[in-house]
């Protein structure tokens, strides 16, 4: 065939063949079939290909501001009513949001935290800090941001920076200059609720886990825990936030929402065998606590906090054995670095 015809040839062999796709009901042209349905605060939208995407990604942005909602935030202050009297309490918690993207439903923060007492006895030491680096995980299980439904889960790494021997020659624990030291990792599944009103956003959320630590498969403990120290432990916590409407200075007719109050509840219950305690021994099994926060409107993230609890087996390092209940009061103040783009 001459070269010129070839072209031509090409185009009405290509036409012929399009002819019945295009008179038949399957039109091959059409780049999408509009199926998909997502939740956009709670409104059922059906997406094409674009606007669902644009969708999802507002849907990643929303659960990110969710997830910084769920970050442990930062105490200085004191607790009463302690085994052994401190002048100052502090938590100290330094978020270090790595990765906070719309495109992924994937949230990770990595943090450190240090708790620190400060002894009311002369020369006022600090009782050897609990060290706790670590890194959390975050993803969104739903598209619904009223009602969001989410994992979490990390490792965490806890000892008091000290090197003498964890136990004394009569097999006690050498609470002033005894080594500890575990490593543990959790799992959390939790549920919220949004629920926005002309002058008030309220969220709720409401976490189940459980945390293991290595030394469960004899590694990554201090000598003389096992036996002595849970292994096993199932966490909960309830979280009430209420962020109230202010005018804004700016633009009228528009309201600014800003952290209210807090309510949050938190329990832990050692479930594994340690010490021959028995399952139901309550006052060795289980930490719980209860606070209050009151955010300070001339402030930025800083909110007085009052509250109390209980600890069946003190959260301090060495001092594991201690149990006893407490009330508390201070300043609490969020700490978190976004270090994505």
């Amino acid at each position: 065939m001459p070269t010129p015809i070839r072209p031509i040839f090409k185009i009405l062999t290509g036409l012929i063949i399009l002819i019945p796709l295009v008179t038949s009901k399957s039109f091959a042209f059409i780049p999408y079939k509009v199926t998909d349905t997502i939740k956009v605060k709670g409104t059922s939208i059906v997406q094409d290909t674009i606007t669902s995407l644009i969708a999802t990604r507002l849907i990643n942005r929303d659960f990110n501001d969710v997830y910084v909602q769920n970050l442990r935030s930062s105490f200085f202050g004191q607790e009463l009513f302690q085994p052994v009297k401190t002048q100052l309490v502090a938590d100290v918690v330094a978020n270090f949001v790595v990765y906070n993207t719309p495109k992924s439903r994937l949230f990770v923060n990595a943090f450190t935290r240090v708790k620190i007492r400060l002894l009311n006895t002369p020369g006022a030491p600090v009782k050897s800090p609990s060290y706790m680096p670590g890194i959390q995980l975050f993803y969104r299980l739903n598209s619904d941001v009223l009602n969001p439904k989410f994992l979490s889960g990390g490792y965490t790494h806890h000892s008091n920076g000290v090197r003498g021997p964890t136990l004394l020659p009569d097999n006690s624990f050498n609470v002033d200059s005894g080594k500890f030291s575990t490593n543990f990792y959790t799992l959390n599944y939790t549920v919220g609720k949004r629920t926005d009103k002309p002058n008030m956003i309220i969220n709720q959320y409401k976490t189940i886990g459980i945390e293991l630590h290595s030394g469960l498969f004899g590694k990554g403990s201090a000598a003389g825990l096992p036996g002595r120290y849970g292994w096993v432990r199932v966490n909960g916590s309830y979280m009430l936030n209420l962020a109230k409407a202010d005018e804004d200075p700016i633009k009228k007719d528009n309201k600014l929402f800003a952290n209210w109050q807090r309510l949050q509840f938190d329990f832990t219950y050692i479930a594994d065998k340690y010490e021959n305690y028995k399952a139901f021994n309550i006052k060795k099994r289980l930490n719980v606590s209860l606070k209050y926060y009151y955010h300070l409107p001339f402030l930025q993230d800083v909110s007085i906090l009052a509250g109390g609890g209980y600890r069946g087996q003190d959260d301090y390092n060495i001092s594991f054995q201690s149990s006893y209940g407490y009330g508390i009061i201070g300043l609490a103040s969020g700490l978190s670095f976004l270090l994505n783009k």
